[in-house]
């Protein structure tokens, strides 16, 4: 008997082959690949813990008659008689800052759409996207990037682009898209489908808008058209008229909307900065005026103060070896820092009735969480400040639940020695 992934796999394979093959040329009529054992898999994977959409819908809901809504839904999409519903708009606090951040919750079935959808273009585009991005694509992480650029800077540094592109996914310019994704693919169902989900709107509040621009964040569909969008901007037009333009060694990593462009000498990225404003202009971008910078970083004199700059939550600076040499270094950054310690406050604060033995292995995953992406060299001192910062916050928080006396500190450390938290680790050597 045939499995879904026996069926799934070889069309996967067979759209890889095809987008290798026709390098540099449209695909047309893959929407046909998208059948009933193709969505039932996109169903599976998807998390049953997300929040629903606008129809409060849920994946054990809609998996009750999981057959008939996948072929209604085929039938639909290839009538082209699907309409995508507004998204579901709520605002998340911003890490490190304390602006929101906007955050679209498509509808589960249109959840299901877009992961087939990825699922199907997604080896079309991975044949044409440059090895320097990483963000929201297969086999990349953030901590590739990291130590990618870790090396890049080498031992005397370079001068570097902190690039910030202001509310980048809400001026995604419509018109841009669609030329970009057509560049690559001609099919009719699949283009329409794009067009669909750029338009649908969202509903905050209530209140339905209509979406001129941009992509709401959160769905399936949208860093993949994120990444496209960038790719078509920036990333190929850095790597083919920019970079052979210069009188010097250049490079760029990019993570999704966050990027640094780097330079061995000073006139070559001053004249890419005089540039670069102009180019994302065209389409519609804009850099951020207080966070976008040129800045210096090549080696110090020992005397010398280096400006430092922040990538994926981490900051770049200038330390000392042990032997007391100049070396690059990273460590949380402060509004990063800051904020994860608060967010341990608050859960542990509002999380004080449980049982102490779930409080404690919900605190253990946390901050193994914070260990594992905080983890890279040079950083232990971090992990250490929110392995410290849980045993004072939980402790307080212990002593306010009634009942019983307080746990004195001589107390408290006999109690930590049955419930011990997890130590440091670093998991990302940069050396």
């Amino acid at each position: 008997m045939e499995t879904k992934e026996s069926k799934v796999t070889p069309k996967l394979n067979r759209i890889a082959e095809l987008a290798r093959k026709y390098r540099g040329e449209p695909l047309m009529s893959i929407h046909q690949y998208m059948d009933r054992w193709w969505l039932e898999d996109a169903f599976h994977q998807l998390d049953a813990k997300k929040a629903p959409g606008i129809d409060n819908v849920t994946k054990d809901h809609y998996g009750e008659r999981l057959a008939e809504n996948i072929e209604d839904l085929i039938n639909r999409v290839r009538s082209q008689s699907y309409r995508a519903p507004a998204v579901k708009r709520v605002e998340i606090p911003k890490p490190g800052s304390d602006e929101l951040r906007p955050l679209g919750i498509p509808s589960f079935e249109d959840k299901v759409l877009q992961k087939g959808f990825v699922m199907l273009v997604e080896p079309v585009f991975e044949e044409m996207f440059y090895s320097f991005s990483y963000g929201f694509r297969p086999g990349k992480s953030p901590h590739m990037a990291i130590q990618d650029l870790f090396k890049d800077l080498g031992w005397d540094g370079k001068w570097v682009i902190d690039l910030d592109i202001r509310k980048f996914f809400d001026t995604i310019e419509h018109r841009h898209m669609r030329e970009f994704f057509g560049k690559r693919i001609k099919d009719g169902v699949l283009n329409r489908l794009v067009l669909g989900w750029l338009k649908a709107g969202t509903v905050q509040d209530g209140r339905w808008r209509a979406s001129e621009e941009g992509t709401p964040q959160g769905g399936n569909v949208s860093p993949l058209l994120a990444n496209l969008y960038l790719h078509e901007v920036l990333d190929d037009w850095f790597a083919k008229e920019v970079q052979p333009r210069l009188k010097s060694n250049s490079g760029m990593v990019r993570y999704a909307d966050d990027a640094v462009l780097y330079f061995d000498r000073e006139d070559d990225a001053r004249q890419v900065m005089e540039v670069l404003h102009k180019r994302l202009e065209k389409f519609g971008l804009q850099l951020h005026p207080e966070k976008t910078r040129l800045i210096d970083f090549t080696r110090p004199r020992a005397e010398d103060r280096k400006a430092t700059f922040s990538f994926l939550g981490f900051t770049f600076y200038w330390g000392k070896s042990r032997r007391g040499k100049r070396v690059i270094k990273l460590k949380t950054e402060g509004n990063r820092h800051t904020a994860k310690k608060a967010a341990l406050t608050k859960w542990i604060k509002e999380n004080r009735h449980l049982p102490k033995r779930e409080q404690y292995q919900m605190l253990c995953a946390k901050l193994r969480g914070l260990y594992y992406y905080y983890g890279v060299s040079d950083n232990v001192n971090a992990l250490y400040s929110y392995q410290n910062h849980v045993k004072v916050t939980w402790r307080k928080w212990l002593n306010r639940t009634g009942g019983k006396k307080s746990k004195s500190w001589k107390k408290y450390d006999q109690y930590l020695k049955a419930y011990p938290l997890p130590d440091p680790k670093v998991y990302h050597a940069l050396y």
